[in-house]
């Protein structure tokens, strides 16, 4: 071990006089001697077992990390209490030697050395589980399951022993629980299963707990259990699920983030974890853990204060607690949502924060070194005499050798260097717990007293618009189920809410929409805590709610957008348009493959979030109309594209794959029509969908129930309906249309490709063929892809009779406006009134139905603005026709897009745009009446 610093003379004495006390013929070895002047426990242990000093020294020996039983050999039945309790005694002694020796005189990093005991305290608590077990059944019985077969106690690791991050004279905090209710068979008499797993626990902890000669195994805790100390001392599965849904706090919540099965897995390890999880992590995010680890850090603080602990290098401002509530309450945060942070492991779980953006990899690597070197000191403390102590040394012995094992010249040097560390820790905490909240600027008074007397013309700048939503807002939380904290969380968001409302000059429809919102997430008091701990939150939805009522009422709808108000940099920055598959794709990695009703909840909170991230950024001006049609359009391929794979691995599993297929070229193709089709899609806008497919009937699936390709493909278009149409806790995903399928409603819902073709060719109705002139295919593999474009093409380019064409377009579109319409002589109705929307697509559609004979290029695109632009250049209308018809367009879809976000329906002033109407109905006058006979 280089160090710059030699240990001082006295502390050299030191290890050579115990040295020689110990082998007295002997020359005086150099690392030994270190160990018996650095550690007094070491002294003790070389002096009850001194043939261990040839053990310490075999290389091999220190670099093995196989951790053995120390009951290996042993019938475990016959094996009495001395017996057993001295072999775990010495077996302790012996290998916490070990580390000893590895840490002080090889500089053993630290991260090994603490993995390194708790795996060989694994060990040394299954043994005495097993012992105790077998003890117990050798007078009482087993109790066994219905194939015969014993069923374990469990025994949970708390703590630092369930991270795997064990201290050196840590005790251990236990919690015991058994699987069924089983009476035991085979013993002298039979015994209930509580009292059966009583005097197991009952042995288990003697075993470890009890002082011989020999010394003590663990230090045993048995107070995290449910009821504490008055609580009985082992479980059943079924009595703790009831106890932690019903009863547990917020504080156990902390504490079972790190609770671990100890031992070797078996088949009820899995079911204990499923009991405990919903529990520990909430499936939304869940920032009511901030306020509770605040506040339990603040007991703390308040139990050092009254102790008069100083120097604490684990619980004082920076220590290891800091670091241990840092990362919990990230994990606790938002591991109901990302099962990667599901983990008792403080260093994995840092790597994860990581990989999921939620920390940068400079905060993590700061905290992750800052944590290992407090870890570093608090081992040396702990190995000089094995006590469980976090306090720096006060007499000169201990601070000699701390200052040598940190490599430093005087005790101050150590101090300022830990206080550094401690300092970079403190910092980081207060930025994610603090011990006041953000928002805990006193706010005015006048906003107070405005919120607690239900009146607003106490605040300096009344809107008395908001008066009658306050009052009502105020009126439903009397018949609202919100318990205390909630009640006192409110009380201190709603000051802050008037303030936000009045600095954004809010209208009283925005004040309603928010209070909607509220009315919606009263009872769920994580997200007030939310909009309470993130004033930035708070601002974001104010802000949304003045800009968009769609915007607030989504969120009223789906309250789990609520967290994504926290980040204003990623709330007004969609995901690029090429991103949205490889974002859904890496979401889905999170997603357990064969949970159907999770993967439903996925792919609608998906579409929620970005959705939101969309209106954001169009309500604020990030993106135009254009762009923002662009992106709902990308959003919902990239979503249909993950159905399909959901479906598609749903149907394989059940009845194999079609012939020549595989996950990438599945033989299947879905083709988009309607505003999807021509990259229109709007926030509510439904999916005009059809299904191909490649395959006959004649082949079929390779699984064990097979059935012909085609019924395999009607299945999998069913799984795809069922994802879709399915209304969940997140509402539908999207509203599919599937009535512009070969025979509408009446027709397969999966039709193979050349039969789709020979419908077009042969039956369908000229409004089909319109359709299919914004229709593209959206999902499919690259064959699909070329023999769809190639049909659509041969369909489109038909020739056809252009006054009969014409008189079909236009009885279909006198059919529409007479049905659909809602404009009168002041609104104009933006879609279907007569020079509308409507009226510049069925115009655009005759273009391409009477001119591709001539001019195939006018089938390349799917879009209006682009046909028209290939329109006017192939001289199909003029230049200034397709200008004044794309200018129309764009500003009806942009005023459209407006009064959707703001919830106004489709019908604006017919004065604010009669220049629009006019230029759109001369349009079709020129092409459908003026030039009848030589269009």
């Amino acid at each position: 071990m280089s160090n710059s610093y030699p240990l001082p003379t006295s502390v050299q004495q030191l290890g050579q006089t115990r040295f020689t006390s110990l082998y007295p013929d002997q020359d005086v070895d150099e690392n030994i001697a270190k160990l018996l002047s650095l550690s007094d426990f070491a002294w003790h242990c070389l002096q009850s077992q001194p043939a261990l000093r040839t053990w310490l020294l075999d290389e091999t020996e220190c670099a093995n990390r196989v951790v053995e039983s120390p009951l290996s050999n042993s019938d475990l039945s016959e094996l009495d209490d001395s017996a057993a309790m001295a072999k775990l005694r010495l077996y302790r002694e012996k290998y916490w030697l070990k580390v000893a020796y590895l840490d002080l005189c090889c500089a053993n990093p630290i991260a090994d050395s603490i993995a390194y005991i708790s795996e060989l305290a694994n060990q040394l608590i299954d043994s005495a589980n097993q012992w105790a077990f077998a003890q117990v059944a050798k007078v009482s019985g087993t109790p066994v399951d219905a194939d015969g077969n014993a069923i374990p106690m469990l025994v949970l690791g708390m703590g630092k022993l369930g991270g795997r991050e064990l201290n050196y004279s840590s005790d251990i905090d236990l919690i015991f629980s058994y699987p069924r209710d089983v009476a035991t068979q085979g013993g002298r008499r039979s015994v209930e299963a509580q009292v059966f797993y009583t005097k197991v626990a009952q042995k288990l902890i003697m075993a470890l707990n009890q002082t011989t000669v020999n010394g003590q195994v663990f230090r045993v805790d048995m107070r995290l259990r449910p009821f504490g100390e008055s609580g009985p001392l082992v479980m059943s599965f079924h009595a703790m699920e009831d106890y932690y849904q019903e009863q547990g706090r917020e504080w156990e919540r902390y504490a079972m983030l790190k609770g671990r099965l100890i031992g070797t897995e078996n088949r009820y390890w899995s079911e204990f974890y499923e009991l405990l999880r919903p529990f520990v992590y909430r499936r939304y995010i869940d920032f009511s853990v901030i306020e509770s680890l605040r506040k339990m850090k603040h007991m703390i603080a308040q139990e050092v204060r009254r102790k008069r602990l100083t120097n604490n290098i684990k619980l004082g401002a920076g220590g290891i607690r800091e670091v241990e509530f840092v990362v919990q309450a990230l994990q606790m945060v938002r591991g109901g949502r990302e099962a990667n942070l599901q983990t008792q492991s403080l260093l994995l779980a840092l790597k994860e924060l990581v990989n999921n953006q939620v920390m940068t990899s400079t905060e993590a690597q700061l905290l992750k070194q800052n944590y290992l070197e407090l870890r570093r000191v608090e081992q040396y403390l702990q190995i000089f005499a094995d006590k469980q102590t976090q306090t720096l040394p006060d007499d000169e012995l201990n601070q000699q050798r701390l200052c040598y094992l940190l490599n430093k010249a005087d005790f101050s040097h150590c101090l300022a260097a830990i206080e550094q560390v401690m300092a970079e820790v403190h910092n980081e905490f207060e930025q994610v717990i603090g011990f006041e909240s953000e928002s805990a600027d006193p706010c005015e008074s006048e906003y107070i007293s405005a919120w607690e007397m239900t009146d607003v013309s106490l605040m300096c700048e009344p809107n008395l618009d908001w008066q009658a939503a306050l009052e009502d807002f105020k009126a439903r939380l009397t018949k609202a189920k919100i318990g205390t904290r909630g009640r006192d969380i409110l009380d201190k968001l709603m000051p802050l809410l008037l303030k936000q409302l009045t600095v954004a000059k809010a209208s009283g429809e925005a004040f309603n929409m928010i209070s909607q919102v509220l009315n919606k997430i009263i009872s769920r008091t994580a997200y007030l805590e939310l909009l309470y701990e993130n004033p930035g939150a708070l601002n974001q939805l104010v802000a949304l709610c003045c800009h968009s009522k769609w915007i607030g009422e989504h969120i009223s709808r789906y309250p789990i957008l609520l967290d994504e108000l926290i980040d204003p940099q990623v709330l007004y920055k969609p995901t690029p348009l090429s991103a949205y598959k490889d974002e859904i794709r890496q979401y889905f990695l999170r997603i357990e493959h064969g949970d159907l009703e999770l993967q439903m909840e996925a792919l609608r909170q998906f579409k929620q979030t970005h959705q939101l991230r969309i209106a954001a950024a169009d309500a604020t001006g990030v993106l135009s109309v254009m762009k923002v049609s662009d992106h709902l359009t990308a959003l919902a391929e990239a979503i249909v594209e993950q159905a399909v794979n959901i479906a598609w691995h749903a149907c394989v599993e059940r009845f194999g794959r079609p012939a020549n297929t595989s996950d990438q070229e599945k033989g299947f193709a879905v083709i988009a029509y309607g505003k999807t089709g021509g990259f229109e899609v709007g926030y509510d806008s439904d999916l005009d969908l059809v299904f191909v497919h490649n395959h006959d009937g004649s082949s079929y699936t390779d699984g064990d129930k097979s059935i012909d390709s085609r019924q395999f493909y009607l299945k999998l278009a069913q799984r795809l309906m069922h994802l879709f149409n399915t209304r969940t806790a997140s509402g539908i995903l999207y509203e599919l249309d599937t009535r512009l399928r070969p025979e509408g409603a009446s027709g397969l819902l999966a039709i193979n490709l050349e039969s789709y073709y020979h419908y077009q060719q042969t039956q369908a109705w000229t409004w089909e063929h319109q359709a299919l002139v914004r229709s593209r295919m959206i999902y499919g593999q690259v064959s699909l892809h070329e023999r769809f474009t190639a049909i659509r093409k041969d369909v489109l380019c038909q020739a056809r009779d252009t006054e009969k064409l014409k008189k079909e377009v236009i009885e279909m579109r006198e059919k529409m406006r007479t049905h659909l319409a809602k404009g009168n002589d002041e609104l104009f109705d933006l879609k279907q009134d007569r020079g509308g929307i409507t009226d510049i697509e069925f115009i655009t559609q005759y273009l391409v139905l009477n001119n591709a004979m001539q001019h195939p290029e006018l089938t390349t695109w799917s879009d209006n603005v682009r046909i028209l632009a290939d329109a006017a250049r192939l001289g199909c209308i003029t230049e200034q026709m397709q200008q004044e018809l794309v200018e129309a367009y764009i500003t009806y879809r942009s005023r459209y897009h407006v009064m959707s976000l703001d919830q106004q329906g489709r019908c604006a002033p017919r004065a604010e745009l009669t220049q629009h109407i006019a230029l759109v109905s001369n349009a079709w006058q020129q092409v459908f009446i003026a030039n009848s006979n030589n269009t």
